[in-house]
């Protein structure tokens, strides 16, 4: 067995054919349920999802939020955008690890930095020319691993061109919104 920074390859190897072969082994259907608690707070859980169709039941997961005070809130949590920061440094974990495994490169360090700026006034409505979201995100990748600097922008090639968050991010999604009363 091949394990290059906990990945193990043949099993992603494994993971890769299977879903070349059978296309449907590769669509997920993933979920989250959140509820207002109170004031700016809410509790989102992550349970289950389903793969090629089937459920998935797995741990539960809660992930608090609030907002800062500064911005009425009790900072008993990370807010939303702090949230997709940290989507987008999960995202790419999960890819650089992934990838430099299947291309034999040895980790030894790697981390993110996420930025993103927002304006509120879009968010509060005031102005019809400032986005509600972020402006601007900027993301860098600190690695330390066993491979050349061509090796690693190859790498971070890889990892960009397949990121589902950098895709999500940096294109259009589309988004259908219900809402349900009573």
């Amino acid at each position: 067995m091949s394990v290059r920074n906990g990945v193990d390859v043949e099993q992603l190897g494994e993971a890769v054919e299977a879903i070349t072969e059978e296309p449907e082994n590769g669509r997920f259907r993933f979920r989250a349920e959140t509820e207002w608690t109170d004031a700016l707070q809410c509790v989102t859980s992550i349970d289950d999802f389903d793969q090629a169709g089937e459920r998935i039941h797995t741990q539960e997961f809660r992930i608090e939020g609030d907002e800062p005070e500064q911005i009425l809130g009790k900072r008993t949590g990370p807010n939303a955008v702090e949230l997709l920061l940290a989507a987008l440094g999960s995202c790419l974990s999960v890819g650089y690890a992934a990838n430099a495994a299947a291309m034999d490169i040895e980790l030894d360090e790697l981390r993110f930095e996420m930025e993103g700026d927002v304006d509120l006034r879009g968010f509060l409505g005031i102005s019809d020319d400032v986005r509600a979201g972020y402006d601007t995100v900027t993301c860098t990748a600190y690695i330390d691993a066993d491979a050349s600097e061509e090796e690693l922008a190859e790498l971070r090639e890889r990892v960009e061109k397949t990121s589902p968050l950098m895709d999500i991010i940096a294109n259009d999604v589309a988004l259908e919104t219900n809402v349900v009363v009573g």
